[in-house]
């Protein structure tokens, strides 16, 4: 198996980035039936707040990873960057059940600011976290499917010097959106 997915890296990174970004965008624009999932209201009051310490706890590790990795810590890279990837799955799945089944979070703030602040920072957020996606399952595939000494003669690092500011990014756009829209307003 391990050797099928390392002769076709791209081919499996566009196929899972295709079925992760079906089911966000089937979450979002609520194709999925809540009626598939039970609704455990503690639960999906938790989840915005759970994020947060998630996203936060994310940045933290890919920072680590990135430290790691220019230390020449390939060991330590690897651990922080397999957590930081658990990490985004964790959130993802909360999220995607809060937003099946509640829709997304209205924003309860001015109308003035949500037009020229939060709606803009709320989609440059979205498009860095799509356009992570690919990169991430790109660089793990290739990392996953390779001994170290072989990594380096691939992509893996020339991408990753992309993925990871865009993720960081990403994750920290969202942390001020969940500012936004539990802690300011």
């Amino acid at each position: 198996m391990q050797l099928q997915i390392k002769d076709n890296v791209p081919a499996v990174t566009g196929l899972l980035t295709v079925i992760s970004l079906a089911l966000v965008f089937g979450a979002a624009l609520r194709v999925i039936p809540p009626s598939v999932f039970p609704h455990v209201d503690a639960l999906i009051t938790v989840i915005p707040h759970l994020n947060a310490v998630i996203s936060l706890t994310a940045i933290v590790t890919i920072c680590a990873g990135w430290y790691y990795i220019k230390a020449g810590s390939i060991e330590k890279h690897r651990r922080a960057m397999i957590v930081s990837f658990v990490l985004f799955v964790i959130f993802l799945v909360l999220y995607l059940y809060r937003v099946i089944l509640e829709g997304p979070t209205p924003f309860p703030g001015p109308a003035l600011l949500k037009t020229y602040f939060y709606l803009p920072l709320l989609a440059i957020h979205i498009l860095l976290a799509i356009v992570c996606v690919p990169l991430l399952y790109y660089v793990l595939l290739l990392a996953a499917t390779r001994p170290i000494d072989e990594i380096y003669s691939t992509n893996h690092r020339r991408i990753a010097r992309i993925a990871a500011p865009l993720w960081l990014i990403s994750f920290t756009l969202g942390v001020v959106v969940y500012a936004l829209l539990y802690i300011v307003y």
